[in-house]
């Protein structure tokens, strides 16, 4: 059984478990940035269907070469405005949308006859360093992106702190939680909350996630 493989069964065989205590799907995102086209191949033969792409043209280039298989396609990268026109048409979720000059510029370059999936991302260790809306801000955020036609909020995502002080995650994925929660009871689109990757999904999903994302627990070690 090659690694891919095997990756996949494990992670596949642990969501089993959760979504039977929880009776709730959870979904996971194959993160293939800096992963070869043939081992994303591998991955949907064995039946991942979802990948997420940090970096555009890299994944416009994957693209092309896995033409003619059905994958799901999530942006979960920065977003610059000049990229928003090729990132509309090139994926069906896009997971970092901060900003409501981003939101706009993808509303207007979605011509697909389908709205465009999106996440908020919010900024919940409050870093600097990090994209995503602050807190006070996503109220004003999830109004406008609701008027949007071509744009559909399916729900938020987040990085937490990279930390090792469960406290301090405990206390940030509570704070996701229930934002997601008052939301979900406003706004009928809203049925997904996205965190947890490699290194705390399980912790994650305990707290309240129903999408994943996982690269290197997947794929092993970028290229």
């Amino acid at each position: 059984m090659s690694k891919i493989k095997k990756n996949i069964k494990n992670i596949d065989n642990e969501l089993d478990k959760y979504n039977f205590q929880k009776k709730n799907a959870i979904r996971l995102v194959a993160v293939s940035k800096g992963q070869s086209h043939t081992k994303v191949i591998e991955a949907y033969n064995e039946g991942q269907k979802i990948f997420g792409e940090n970096y555009l043209q890299e994944a416009i280039d994957k693209k092309k070469l896995l033409e003619g298989l059905v994958i799901e396609w999530h942006f979960i990268g920065p977003i610059q405005s000049n990229k928003c026109r090729l990132i509309a048409e090139n994926f069906s979720w896009v997971q970092t949308v901060d900003r409501i000059k981003i939101a706009n510029k993808l509303n207007e370059f979605n011509k697909n006859s389908e709205p465009l999936n999106i996440c908020i991302q919010i900024n919940i260790s409050n870093e600097d360093s990090k994209s995503g809306v602050k807190i006070d801000e996503i109220d004003s955020l999830v109004s406008h992106i609701n008027k949007l036609d071509n744009i559909k909020l399916r729900g938020f995502m987040a990085i937490p702190s990279n930390t090792d002080q469960s406290d301090m995650l405990m206390n940030e994925y509570k704070q996701l939680k229930n934002i997601y929660e008052k939301f979900k009871k406003k706004y009928p689109t809203i049925d997904t909350l996205s965190i947890g990757m490699s290194n705390d999904y399980l912790l994650a999903i305990e707290n309240g996630s129903n999408l994943i994302r996982i690269g290197s627990k997947i794929f092993g070690s970028r290229l």
